[in-house]
Parts: structure tokens; C-alpha cells; sequence
């Protein structure tokens, strides 16, 4: 299944575009029920070696501008170790409905970017001015995203650079992957520090990933893209909004038990006893006047 899963999710990333790191953590958490604090450690590394492939014949292509690469790279760089830290705290702590809602709202916005980019088609096309001096600023908290959630990086540092650069589409594309890779290393790199990876998943869904990467290279121009690309932003879109679905119930889910075990501390420390302004006949029962002490004698 690993394969499989690893074959499907390269060739929907030849195919359409989309990031690897939207899609893996979610699909790895749905079909393989791998924990969330494996599934977005194991994302990120996945999401890396995939670009490793790509970004150098974005940089042969000279599609990366390394200008605004720096740039993205000092807010990007500080947001992913923060990102990654809180990941990890938030998996110590034992709270899934933070997990969960987070993956959920950034699968949510990433899919929501894709499905924008395909109903606005000429919009990003537009001539503006360079508002560049705001990229590393707006990169600290997609960078954060990036180390909390594998993804945030393709869609939302697209859509920063089309808005405050005057880069081409080409590359906009070549610039976000490299700054995607830089983060999705040092993400990776934390992550499995901490222990949040799963290496013999990764080597199963990198095999797999190989040829998926190849046949989907290779059916990509005679596939209607635009079709599958609002497909897969929508089907993403449903999974984000069943991911927030899930932190609500699990944050009920521990409201319930957090409850539950009050009361059940008030018990303990708060016992029932015998009212002693109770009738008489109350307190002549046999119950009343039973001594443990006497009972053994």
C-alpha cells in the first residue's frame, strides 16, 4: 500500500502541480492511519527528496531567482525551526485537536490558493509594482506553517510572490521550490530529531514515488490538466475541512474526560457522609449503627 501510495502521490505532483507536502501528510494520516506526528515529519522529508529532483532543472533552466530567495529564506528559515518546535511541544503535550486543526486550516488555504489560481486564471498575470522588502516578513509565519504542517510552502509562498514581486510565472515557480526545498530539509532535519519520522515509510513511499514521477512526466501533456488540478484542489479541500471536523470532536473528546475526571477527584477528596440531624429511625437502622471495629470481634 506504501508503494501505491508513494506511485499516487508523484504522479499527482507531475501531473498537476500541486505541493508534496499538501498532499502526503493528509493522504499517510487518511489511508495508512500513520499518527500526525509521523505523517508530517515523514511529509516533509518525502516532500525534500522530491524536490531535490526538481529544483535542479529549475535552477538549469535559470527559472530561481537567488535574490528573492534570500529574502524568503530569512523569515522562512527562523518560522520553520519555530514551526517544528511547536510541533514538537504540541505532540509532547498530548493536544491532537491543535494537530488536527492546524493540518486541516492549512490544507484548507493551500486548496483554496488552487482553486483561486484556476477561476482567476489571468489575474496573476497582472503587471504590479515590487513590494519585495515584504517578503521576509510574510515568510516567518508560512515558514512556521511549513515546520507544523509539511505544506503552506507551494501555495502560500506562490501566492506572496505573485503579489509583492514582478516575477515572471516561471519564475515564481522555480523560486518558490527552491525556497520550498530549503525549508522542507530543515523541517525534515528537526523533525527526525525529534523522533516524529518514519524512515522505512519514507524508503517505501520514495521507491514508489520514482515511478510514479516518471509516468506521470510522461501521460502530463496528453491529461487535461486544468480539470484534474480543480479536482484534486477540491478533494483536498473536503479532506481540510474533515481534518478541522476532527479537532472539534477531539477537543470535545477531552473537554469530555477533563470533566469526568473532576468529578471524579471530587469525590475522591469530597466523601459521602452520614448526616447526623437525619430521623431517628434513619439513624437506629442496622446501617447506621454499624461499627467495623465490633464487627470483628
Amino acid at each position: 500500500m506504501e508503494f501505491i501510495l508513494g506511485f499516487l502521490i508523484a504522479a499527482a505532483i507531475a501531473i498537476t502541480g500541486v505541493g508534496a507536502g499538501t498532499i502526503t501528510a493528509p493522504l499517510l494520516i487518511l489511508f495508512l492511519h500513520v499518527p500526525i506526528a509521523l505523517s508530517v515529519g515523514t511529509a516533509l522529508a518525502f516532500s525534500a527528496l522530491v524536490k531535490m529532483v526538481v529544483v535542479p532543472i529549475q535552477m538549469w533552466r535559470k527559472q530561481v531567482v537567488y535574490r528573492v530567495v534570500g529574502l524568503m529564506l530569512l523569515g522562512g528559515l527562523p518560522g520553520v525551526i519555530l514551526g517544528s518546535l511547536l510541533f514538537r511541544h504540541a505532540v509532547r503535550g498530548g493536544d491532537q485537536g491543535i494537530l488536527y486543526a492546524a493540518l486541516g486550516l492549512i490544507v484548507v488555504a493551500s486548496s483554496g490558493w488552487h482553486l483561486y489560481r484556476h477561476f482567476r486564471r489571468g489575474a496573476a498575470g497582472r503587471p504590479i509594482r515590487s513590494h519585495s522588502r515584504w517578503v521576509a516578513a510574510l515568510m516567518l509565519p508560512i515558514g512556521a506553517e511549513v515546520g507544523f504542517s509539511s505544506s503552506g510552502a507551494g501555495a502560500l509562498g506562490s501566492l506572496a510572490l505573485l503579489s509583492l514581486t514582478p516575477l515572471q510565472a516561471t519564475q515564481v515557480v522555480g523560486t518558490d521550490l527552491a525556497f520550498g526545498l530549503v525549508l522542507s530539509l530543515t523541517g525534515g532535519a528537526l523533525h527526525a530529531l525529534g523522533g516524529n519520522y518514519d524512515g522505512a515509510l519514507l524508503l517505501k513511499l520514495v521507491v514508489g514515488g520514482i515511478f510514479g514521477a516518471a509516468g506521470g512526466s510522461l501521460v502530463a501533456p496528453r491529461l487535461p490538466n486544468r480539470q484534474l488540478r480543480l479536482a484534486l484542489a477540491a478533494w483536498l479541500m473536503m479532506i481540510g475541512v474533515q481534518f478541522c471536523y476532527q479537532a472539534a470532536q477531539a477537543e470535545q473528546h477531552q473537554i469530555s474526560s477533563i470533566k469526568a475526571r473532576s468529578h471524579h477527584a471530587l469525590l475522591i477528596h469530597h466523601p459521602v457522609v452520614l448526616d447526623c440531624s437525619a430521623p431517628p429511625a434513619l439513624r437506629d437502622s442496622p446501617a447506621a449503627s454499624f461499627d467495623p471495629l465490633s464487627s470483628g470481634r
